[in-house]
């Protein structure tokens, strides 16, 4: 696959070698091309957090709104429902065994 951005930095990190195994380890398992794409979709990942959360923030805010909607909902069902109940049972007269 080539580089569609050309690279023209580097940044440097010291790692120990169990560091650097894990990093490999972790590297093949997620399917990254190589530790700098790893490091380089990690950053961008932090560096977009704020992003990241504010998406997930509002979509909870629209659910929360759909739940109380619904809630509502339920309630005035739930009312309506006992209405008919208690205008049924008055209106049926005595039950009979």
């Amino acid at each position: 696959m080539s580089i569609l951005v050309p690279r023209q930095r580097t940044i440097g990190v010291r790692l120990s070698e169990a560091e650097y195994a894990e990093l490999e380890r972790f590297c093949v398992e997620s399917g990254a091309r190589s530790i700098s794409d790893l490091a380089r979709i990690a950053i961008s990942r932090y560096l977009n957090r704020d992003t990241e959360e504010s998406s997930l923030a509002l979509a909870v805010n629209q659910n929360a709104a759909q739940v109380k909607e619904l809630e509502e909902k339920i309630a005035r069902l739930s009312s309506e429902i006992a209405v008919l109940r208690t205008g049924s049972l008055a209106g049926a007269g005595p039950i009979e065994g």
